[in-house]
């Protein structure tokens, strides 16, 4: 799904990954960072594509809602696990979206 932003300027924060072959709760985890990253002050939505290179893009209302996030101590706990098994590679970059329009078919 695409995420339904607010208007410009919002942040982006792109999360482009490639895994190990370790699972060990991989799918589980994923699952409870995005409903724990709903319940902070500032998530806007996040948008997921996975193949052998696995980008996940989440966005948020300013600066201090991504800082509150990185540190909620069960993504920290994530972020030590994907380091130690889950992640072969990983690059976070973090963008200022001044900008944003959209197309849909009407149906």
């Amino acid at each position: 799904m695409i995420a339904n932003t607010i208007q410009p300027p919002y942040y982006a924060v792109i999360f482009s990954s490639i895994r190990t072959n370790v699972d060990d709760g991989y799918d589980e985890t994923a699952e409870l960072m995005e409903r724990l990253a709903q319940e902070v002050d500032g998530y806007l939505g996040i948008e997921t594509a996975k193949n052998e290179l696995g980008i996940t893009v989440s966005y948020w209302r300013d600066l201090v809602a991504i800082a509150n996030w990185k540190q909620q101590i069960d993504h920290v706990r994530a972020q030590e696990k994907g380091k130690q098994a889950w992640y072969a590679e990983y690059k976070v970059r973090i963008a200022k979206v001044e900008r944003d329009y959209d197309f849909t078919v009407d149906t």
